[in-house]
């Protein structure tokens, strides 16, 4: 007997296990896998969606957790240029002229604050990779959004500035279980022709909580009392109301019940995902499911965080983690940052929040200009170059301008400059960023494959935010013009560009399966597009 005819057996085994299938002979069973395969590649979005309705609701509502991190995320950044945030957490540095007090948080401060919820989101990341595994998506998401509302108490009753860190500190724990679940539960639920959609539509809630925060404070800005920052913080208690009765019954992973044996539950997740029609056959499904977890049972020995950098899946690994890593390389404290930038411009706290309520509403537009425009169209290698090209180019010219052009004249060209950039970067890394890792590890590792890449994330994003506030901070470097501040991103965006030029395949319109096959066969980056997989090599090949 053959190898492909031994993993045959061994699915076999494990289907005619389950009282949901009916028994079948081992040729049956490769053939079903071979065909739910077929059907994946036929389907067109339409066809995707009508089939799939009840899939794409769930990852919906379990996606609508980031925003609260996006919200967060933003919220905390853009309050040091409210006066009233100012005098209550910041100290004295000096008098304007008429003689009153000019209120400003230290650098130092700034950059813990900036950070701290990303130190808490990688303690969180570290602990998702581990109770998913235990508990599976649905549980895990249910109580870390239990914990998120007992948090909240202590950012909003912070008195000082410490509690308020120890606060974010906490409250980024959950945040990071909900970024890397969600986009895992999307990969796992959907066909592969919608898989790019959901998996990026995480990016969109993080752009749509961050459009919430500077809505939220843009009407609050005139605001003469301390309510002006605390009810953004208390408004983190609208999103669990409405996601822990709903979390509470979605289904849970039907990738997640086969890894774990139980094939029974697994088919009744994915009749509670699918419409029934003569094009899905949930059998079929659950057969090409059983049949790629039992090809990476046999090319991965295990599923801990020590396997993700194991032989050719170290690859898998690197990729994931330098797709996160890139949206922070890119420039992203930079752009992002620009309410404060505004503020150190001299406009008054009304035009900085409106200004900043714009540039997140371009950059939620580019998210849905790329869903429209670039996604059905080229592929995700394609966006990502050409993304990184651009916003390479763009932070140059920001850097330039400062030398060649006024200050006052510089400085709203330069906010405008960044304000395109936030298009360019969600409607390419920022999005991609956020697929790539949910679809690029095997299924197997690929909750800790996001897991490390979101880690990966972190560590870059607490190194750029303490940066980031030396280089804008008028108590510290006081790089207000972006001259230094544009090259030094511009720089690392260039880095990028070229790690993805060379390193970063093509993954559109595969398989999980057949990614298994390319990567374990070390298919050079720039040759998986056109890379054609034998049938020997796929369990499904020998069909006729």
């Amino acid at each position: 007997m053959n190898q492909l005819e031994k993993q045959a057996s061994s699915e076999a085994k494990h289907i005619e296990s389950a009282p949901t299938m009916p028994p079948t002979s081992e040729k049956a069973l490769v053939r079903d896998a071979w065909e739910s395969s077929a059907v994946e590649h036929n389907l067109t979005v339409y066809h995707a969606i009508n089939a799939y309705p009840m899939a794409i609701f769930w990852c919906l509502v379990v996606s609508l957790c980031v925003i609260m991190e996006g919200y967060s995320q933003i919220l905390v950044q853009s309050l040091y240029a409210y006066p009233q945030f100012q005098k209550h957490f910041g100290s004295v540095i000096g008098h304007d002229a008429s003689g009153a007090p000019v209120y400003q948080l230290t650098a130092a401060w700034q950059a813990g604050l900036t950070n701290a919820s990303t130190v808490g989101g990688f303690f969180g990341t570290i602990l998702n990779g581990h109770v998913v595994d235990w508990y599976g998506h649905r549980k895990v998401l249910f109580w870390a959004l239990i914990v998120e509302v007992g948090f909240t108490f202590i950012t909003f009753f912070a008195s000082d500035i410490t509690v308020l860190c120890v606060g974010q500190v906490l409250m980024g724990v959950p945040w990071g279980i909900f970024a890397t679940s969600a986009p895992a539960y999307a990969s796992e639920i959907l066909p592969m022709v919608l898989r790019i959609y959901f998996t990026s539509f995480t990016n969109m809630c993080f752009c749509a909580g961050q459009l919430t925060a500077a809505g939220v404070l843009r009407a609050l800005a005139n605001r003469p009392d301390e309510w002006s920052y605390r009810i953004p913080f208390a408004i983190q208690w609208v999103w669990p109301a409405f996601l822990i009765p709903a979390i509470f019954f979605a289904p849970p992973s039907p990738w997640y019940e086969v890894q774990k044996g139980r094939l029974d539950s697994a088919k009744q997740s994915l009749m509670r995902l699918q419409r029934r029609s003569a094009a899905i056959d949930s059998n079929k499904t659950l057969a090409m499911i059983v049949s790629t977890n039992q090809l990476e049972e046999e090319i991965i020995a295990g599923t801990s965080y020590w396997d993700c950098f194991k032989s050719f899946e170290c690859r898998r690994t690197e990729i994931a983690c330098m797709a996160f890593c890139g949206q922070v390389l890119s420039g992203s404290n930079f752009a992002y940052n620009s309410s404060y930038f505004f503020e150190q411009l001299g406009l008054n706290t009304s035009t900085v929040y409106s200004l900043n309520l714009g540039g997140l509403g371009l950059a939620l537009g580019g998210t849905i200009i790329s869903w429209i425009l670039c996604m059905p169209y080229f592929g995700r290698r394609t966006l990502y170059l050409w993304g990184m090209f651009t916003m390479t180019l763009l932070l140059f010219i920001i850097g330039i301008l400062n030398i060649w052009t006024t200050r006052p004249t510089v400085g709203y060209t330069q906010a405008a400059l960044a304000m395109f950039w936030n298009l360019i970067f969600d409607m390419t890394v920022g999005q991609l960023g956020w697929s790539l890792p949910a679809e690029v590890g095997s299924t197997r590792v690929r909750q800790k494959t996001i897991c490390l890449a979101r880690i990966a994330y972190y560590l870059m994003n607490i190194v750029a935010g303490v940066l980031q506030q030396y280089f804008m901070n008028p108590t510290a470097w006081n790089l207000s013009g972006y001259t230094e501040t544009g090259f030094f991103w511009a720089g690392t965006a260039a880095i990028v560009y070229l790690w993805a030029f060379f390193r970063l395949p093509e993954t559109k319109n595969r398989t999980y399966e057949e990614l298994d096959i390319l990567f374990s066969r070390k298919t050079p980056a720039r040759a998986f597009k056109g890379a054609k997989i034998d049938e020997d090599e796929n369990t499904s090949g020998s069909m006729p």
